[in-house]
């Protein structure tokens, strides 16, 4: 069964676990997901393993403002109807939509504000590999963000961080490292030499149906 397509849905599996605030914490992981990959998904079931969240939510985001150029991006319900296949029976995880509502470019910024307007009783937390966090001050309103949200880290090959030097509301977190990439995934798709390393059965399945990143 398929996961909600919009995040204001109410969850279908489980109860989560509260804070003593009483707030559910969602930790929002966004992306183009073009493809998602079971690093991403691993990465999620991982934080929400060791209760550093009580859902992961995928937020598949129309256009990242820092690749504006992206000559290989599926369109909005390709990515969406991916997502949802790779997280499909995997407790905690679940694909949203919300970005497809708001303003394009999307940027995180106004992403996470209209989210609070929308869902006060939650406390969102945001996901970000180390890549991200060591190039975050040219976000747009980095430090906005940062009043409002903590924000997890996970690692990344090749982008150490100095935890000694991370800031009130960051912090690392220990995840599997994210070693597959969905360029070098469209790149060996394309090239006909993928053999299935680093995709669901399931999503798989879809690209190969539909013929994407040929």
């Amino acid at each position: 069964m398929e996961q909600p397509k919009n995040a204001k849905n109410p969850p279908a599996h489980g109860h989560p676990r509260k804070e003593q605030s009483g707030r559910p914490r969602i930790g929002l992981f966004g992306g183009s997901f073009n493809p998602i990959h079971i690093g991403h998904t691993r990465l999620g079931q991982a934080i929400a393993r060791q209760g550093l969240a009580d859902e992961v939510w995928f937020l598949v985001s129309p256009q990242n403002p820092l690749k504006l150029n992206s000559s290989d991006l599926l369109d909005d319900e390709a990515r969406l109807r991916l997502a949802r296949l790779a997280v499909t029976g995997k407790p905690h995880l679940r694909v949203s939509d919300f970005e497809m509502t708001l303003p394009r470019p999307s940027y995180m910024v106004r992403t996470l504000e209209a989210l609070r307007r929308e869902e006060p009783d939650k406390e969102f937390l945001l996901i970000i590999g180390a890549d991200n966090w060591l190039c975050f001050p040219q976000w747009k309103e980095s430090e906005e963000i940062r009043r409002h949200h903590r924000i997890l880290i996970y690692p990344r090959p090749g982008y150490p961080i100095d935890e000694t030097t991370l800031p009130p509301g960051v912090r690392m977190v220990s995840t599997p490292l994210l070693d597959i990439s969905s360029t070098e995934i469209r790149r060996a798709i394309r090239n006909g030499h993928y053999r299935g390393r680093g995709l669901s059965p399931d999503v798989w399945k879809e690209i190969k149906l539909k013929g994407y990143y040929r």
